[in-house]
């Protein structure tokens, strides 16, 4: 039976309404994996550090897609429950329209500056040429990559994330049996694991264009439209908690980056991107579940049916706290495969790895209160609170943490610094929904 927004959710609607969300995320994050493993494995322990080295500078550029996405959907699920479909089918087109445009510029410009970002954060021989290398293939498919982030939204507000979940999983099998193909079979080397990236990035964002291009059996289709600055506006203040998240921890990751070299050299590096492979697979639950849960969410909020709004708050975080204890556990019992998977060649560095593990694993126990706590405001239009966790989450409490628990515990301490910025953020976020829960009548 088809799942509607305007049902009511108990445990079961609401775990099988967000379950392709979820998939959906993991699977995004597991192929988005895969060019570490083969890099590691096939082409050597300098070409891995240099991914994962230059990822976050090309993962600031393009979480526009899911700005418009988040915000849009918000906004898109708000104007559905109040009944004008219209209107809704505009403002859509329009922030795909955008989103293709910005794609482009975005993607020129990342390309004129990789080298000297990638110099000035301190690559040098081998490694930069590796980055360069690595970054510019892949800022060719930034457009397609945008509207994949995009579209993983509006496929839920559409009310086809099975749909969603299909385009995902042929974007990843893109990518798997590429990387396979290019780095294992040909070993074209970085060239061909970043290829193998861009095609699948090409997939996952051509597709639904097709799809929501020509008459379809969703709530949604590209239409004629109009130019709407204030619609434009409220989207990008709605998504711009996740604008600002997926920036931050570019932008921490580089700092990370920084304090590895000078701590613990290539090797730190190199150990720090599996955990973020890791990282990566985990908290897509947390986002897949927020992403899944957020139309349902502003559909209610602009039907003005206050009881579900207060059932979906409380089943949700019933839910994420169920999650949290569960990936704790799986992190802990998991340390030693996942890092052999990566590193398993190098003692030295898989030793490392297995112990920034165990006290890594904590942050999972926090982290999914304040990624839903952040979504669940997108949905609720008040962008500003959604922004401000996820301001202080990524960017704030990290920034501080990584560069003074170094200074008192060395390297343990920048394995420590993310837990203790979750911890801080789930408080925030605590008190942001007790506080506006009379506001919002949840």
């Amino acid at each position: 039976m088809k799942i509607q927004l305007s049902d009511h959710f108990g445990y079961g609607k609401l775990f099988r309404f967000t379950l392709p969300s979820i998939v959906m995320m993991i699977f995004t994050s597991v192929y988005g994996v895969v060019d570490g493993f083969f890099v590691s494995n096939f082409v050597g322990k300098t070409p891995f550090a240099a991914v994962n080295f230059i990822m976050p500078f090309l993962m600031i550029l393009g979480p526009v897609g899911f700005m418009l996405g988040a915000g849009g959907s918000a906004l898109i699920s708000r104007t559905m429950g109040e009944g004008d479909e219209e209107k809704a089918q505009r403002l859509f087109s329009l922030l795909v329209y955008v989103t293709i445009i910005s794609g482009v510029v975005i993607a020129a410009v990342g390309i004129l500056v990789l080298r000297p970002v990638a110099a000035w954060l301190g690559a040098e021989g081998v490694m930069l040429e590796n980055c360069v290398l690595y970054g510019w293939i892949n800022l060719l498919a930034m457009p397609f990559l945008m509207l994949q982030y995009e579209f993983q939204s509006f496929f839920v507000t559409a009310e086809k994330p099975q749909l969603g979940l299909a385009v995902t999983i042929a974007a990843g099998v893109t990518n798997i049996v590429l990387d396979a193909l290019f780095t294992a079979v040909l070993s074209w080397g970085l060239a061909g694991a970043a290829m193998a990236t861009a095609f699948s990035q090409v997939v996952g964002g051509v597709v639904p264009l097709l799809y929501f291009g020509r008459k379809n059996t969703s709530r949604l289709r590209l239409c004629r439209t109009s130019f709407d600055g204030r619609a434009l506006l409220k989207a990008c203040t709605n998504g711009s908690s996740e604008l600002m998240s997926n920036i931050s921890m570019s932008l921490v990751s580089m700092l990370y980056n920084t304090q590895l070299i000078r701590y613990a050299g290539e090797d730190g590096i190199a150990a720090y991107g599996v955990l973020m492979y890791v990282n990566m697979i985990f908290l897509a639950v947390f986002i897949g579940y927020s992403t899944g849960i957020a139309p349902v969410v502003g559909y209610h909020f602009g039907a003005n049916n206050e009881d579900e709004l207060k059932s979906l708050c409380a089943k949700s975080l019933t839910i994420i706290l169920s999650f949290s204890i569960a990936m704790l556990g799986l992190a802990q019992l998991l340390a030693r495969p996942l890092s052999a998977i990566f590193v398993g060649y190098d003692a030295s560095l898989f030793a490392m790895t297995v112990k920034a593990f165990g006290t890594y694993s904590f942050s999972f126990l926090f982290a999914g209160i304040a990624i839903f706590g952040s979504a669940f405001f997108t949905a609720l239009n008040d962008g500003l609170t959604s922004a401000l966790i996820s301001f202080l989450r990524t960017l704030v409490f990290q920034v501080a943490a990584v560069l003074l628990f170094p200074l008192l515990w060395g390297i343990e301490g920048i394995w420590m610094s993310i837990v203790a910025a979750e911890i801080m953020a789930a408080a925030v976020t605590g008190a942001f929904l007790l506080g506006k829960r009379k506001k919002f009548h949840y």
